[in-house]
């Protein structure tokens, strides 16, 4: 099963716990503040997703492979839950609750439609596998001196420690946790859609970044098809990281949302 990040309600009201589902290159580790924030009231659950952190390494990444790591989650936690999935984990839990709507009572997209994508991320998956792991004299390879490397072949900064999350200095030698063989190799599947039919027809709300071109006005169509009850919302001078970009923001439209 997918490896779990559990932060219990500090002050448990009853309230339908939440499953957070993070994207691409990224762990449940990349949500901590947020999910802390989030479970005042109720548990929030952030899952490694396969291939990413601790979770297991398979040899592919498909949506309706990823959905169902979701519901085996979800089923061994005792379900229904809400769900925020950003990116390809909003794909991940569109598929899920398309699927299985039985196991989602509330859904969160975050920046992310279901269709397929022109753009893909083999050129950052290059970049990362060749990045100079070697240790330095002291034996040891600092965040600065990693991200001074990587800065060779990718330029933003932003993006730079976004990635470097994802890499663990402590082990010796360094190493990524993410199965980067096979993201590149799965990359088709990842910014592709499957054309999961179905529909559901419970709350959901798909959040967008002002700033972001992921989710455009002539998505909506197939977003309404498949989902009749959605809502939009978007955050002010935010991007596709947009729980990055404004974390406080995001977090307080996902909570007016869940809890309406």
């Amino acid at each position: 099963m997918l490896h779990i990040e559990r932060h219990p309600a500090a002050t448990p009201s009853g309230e339908t716990p939440l499953l957070i589902v993070h994207g691409l290159f990224g762990s449940a580790r990349n949500w901590g503040v947020i999910a802390r924030r989030l479970a005042d009231t109720r548990e929030v659950l952030a899952v490694d997703m396969r291939n990413h952190g601790a979770s297991p390494r398979f040899p592919t990444q498909s949506y309706p492979e990823m959905a169902a790591d979701l519901a085996q989650v979800i089923a061994a936690e005792g379900g229904p839950m809400d769900v925020l999935g950003h990116s390809m984990g909003g794909k991940a839990a569109m598929v899920l609750a398309l699927t299985q709507p039985g196991l989602v009572r509330r859904l969160v997209v975050a920046d992310i439609a279901p269709v397929a994508y022109t753009h893909d991320q083999t050129r950052n998956v290059a970049a990362m596998k060749a990045l100079d792991l070697t240790v330095t004299e002291d034996g040891h390879l600092t965040r600065a001196e990693a991200d001074r490397r990587l800065a060779q072949t990718i330029s933003d900064p932003g993006l730079r420690a976004f990635f470097l999350q994802s890499l663990s200095l402590r082990s010796h030698p360094p190493h990524w946790r993410l199965n980067l063989d096979v993201l590149e190799a799965e990359m088709p599947k990842i910014v592709g859609w499957p054309g999961t039919e179905g529909r559901f027809d419970g709350p959901a709300l798909f959040l967008t970044g002002a700033t972001s071109a992921y989710v455009q006005p002539e998505h909506r169509p197939v977003i309404r098809a498949l989902f009749p009850n959605a809502r939009f919302a978007k955050i002010p001078e935010a991007g596709h990281w947009l729980h990055a970009d404004k974390p406080r923001a995001f977090e307080e439209t996902v909570r007016v949302f869940l809890t309406a």
